[in-house]
């Protein structure tokens, strides 16, 4: 319900402070919106509607680029909060635990990539974003198992997949801070798949499905587009989706 992002991921951070402390119930009765709070800038396009970004050579490529992940994040916020707050009732507690440490670090990754552009002449809203991930969400609405299977396990694991390229983009560039940056984001999307990987096979044994291939349903039921490799494995099975989840769905 918050548009503006600073207050947004102050919010973020006090909720998951106020979680940890005992302050809130585990109580699940407000209703959550279809679309979260935005704010007037960036401008949201359809994807195929993008400018294309180009090479990361130039100071504007560099920048669209960290844009582009800096909404990634921002929207992130609102799809961890979302799963606690629409699903969190069908679940231990210790799925609250996750999800707002998940909702915290995303706020911290969007602070750290719009520190990173104010320091390069540019700021969040500067330039058009496209909403996918949201739309992802709003495809999963009503059922906690497409949720888990789209989100992170798809839409994260494949930013496991392609940040290693990106990182060794800038580090090209000797932009070493902004590579240093996507290093530790990294590190806890690991942790974030992990949590969606651990909380989606807890539901499948919950209702006697067999993981993998209730995933594979689910993706190719919700899923708008294909698996495309080349996948970092090592990363995906740190995180507990072993190749038997997606290697059946590779295009």
């Amino acid at each position: 319900m918050t548009p503006e992002p600073r207050a947004k991921l102050m919010a973020a951070r006090a909720a998951s402070r106020c979680w940890r402390q005992g302050r809130l119930a585990h109580r699940f009765d407000a209703a959550m919106p279809d679309t979260p709070a935005r704010p007037d800038a960036p401008l949201l396009l359809p994807a195929n509607q993008m400018p294309k970004r180009g090479k990361i050579g130039s100071d504007r490529s560099r920048i669209a680029m960290l844009h582009a992940l800096a909404h990634i994040e921002f929207v992130a916020i609102d799809l961890a909060f979302d799963l606690i707050g629409r699903f969190g009732s069908a679940f231990p507690q210790g799925f609250v635990d996750d999800w707002m440490q998940v909702g915290a670090e995303e706020a911290m990754h969007f602070a750290l990539l719009d520190r990173r552009l104010r320091q390069l002449g540019s700021f969040y809203g500067q330039l058009p974003a496209h909403d996918g991930l949201w739309q992802a969400a709003s495809e999963t609405a009503q059922d906690a198992m497409a949720r888990l299977a789209i989100v992170p396990m798809v839409l994260e694991a494949r930013a496991l997949d392609i940040t290693p390229s990106t990182i060794a983009r800038f580090e090209s560039i000797g932009d070493i801070v902004s590579a240093r940056m996507l290093r530790r984001i990294m590190t806890d999307e690991i942790r974030h798949v992990a949590a969606g990987t651990r909380w989606f096979e807890h539901a499948a044994k919950r209702e006697a499905l067999t993981p993998a291939n209730h995933y594979q349903i689910l993706v190719k039921r919700h899923f708008r587009g294909s698996l495309k490799p080349p996948f970092n494995d090592s990363a995906r099975r740190q995180a507990g989706l072993t190749l038997d989840f997606y290697g059946a769905l590779a295009q």
